[in-house]
């Protein structure tokens, strides 16, 4: 499928975009470190009677960094006006992991440009992570080295303006992912469809998951024969998928597109 690049000015950003397909336009965010490289596999299918744009945050794949620290905040008005940007009057979001946090944000800050949210494999509050997980985001430039044999850094390796700002994005990584949050109020506000999406043995808390759809309005009430104690919020929890499997597993393309494509 016919890809188009390109670079917005935004923010004091030249943010990196890739769009595929025709039709209601989806935005797509990748996780921590990672680039659009990780929906690699699922793009095809997303793509199929959509247009999927897929970005980078900065200091992420082919987005420079700036002299600016990473919050969720700032990136998700960084999203909002790559929507604007592109001229775009309402779209889907899409994040995986960090990402997820991103587009929450965004949603919670800009909710006129959004029609409706998934969010694979991300938390509202920081304690949704399990306890091993949150130490290991802690660690920045001290692990920057040991990671140069991953393909996490290998990915980021073939796309970076700027390979020697490894050690940079893993500290703003590290001090951004250690700051405390919690969105729980600001998230039972959301007026837009959302579904949440994670792995059985995900890196966020199977209680979290569950505590998550239920801000949501979800998981109150049985949804009786008629479905009508259903809310249009969706939970997927998919059986034999990790934290770092699930953003290319063909079940949660399947449930994603399924959610899209419902009016």
């Amino acid at each position: 499928m016919a890809t188009t690049q390109g670079y917005a000015p935004v923010n004091g950003l030249k943010m990196y975009y890739e769009i595929r397909g025709t039709g209601r336009p989806l935005v797509l965010l990748h996780g921590g470190a990672g680039n659009t490289q990780m929906f690699l596999p699922s793009f095809d299918q997303l793509s199929r009677g959509r247009q999927v744009i897929a970005t980078e945050l900065q200091a992420h794949g082919h987005t420079a960094d700036i002299e600016r620290p990473l919050r969720y905040e700032q990136l998700a008005d960084d999203v909002a006006a790559l929507i604007k940007h592109l001229k775009l009057t309402e779209v889907d979001l899409m994040g995986y992991s960090l990402g997820g946090g991103v587009v929450l944000r965004t949603t919670i800050q800009h909710p006129e440009l959004v029609r409706k949210l998934v969010l694979v494999s991300a938390t509202c509050k920081r304690n949704g992570w399990y306890p091993e997980v949150l130490a290991a985001m802690g660690q920045g430039a001290e692990n920057a080295e040991g990671m140069r044999q991953t393909p996490m850094y290998q990915s980021y390796a073939r796309v970076a303006p700027r390979v020697q700002d490894w050690p940079v994005l893993m500290t703003k990584l590290a001090e951004m992912l250690k700051r405390e949050y919690d969105w729980s109020d600001e998230v039972s506000r959301i007026r837009a469809p959302v579904m949440l999406v994670f792995g059985e043995a995900d890196s966020v808390r199977t209680a979290h998951a569950v505590e998550f759809f239920e801000l949501l309005g979800g998981g109150k009430r049985d949804g009786g024969w008629d479905a009508s104690g259903m809310t249009r919020n969706r939970l997927a929890i998919l059986p034999g998928t990790t934290h770092f499997t699930i953003s290319t597993s063909p079940a949660m393309v399947s449930a994603v597109t399924a959610f899209l494509d419902a009016t």
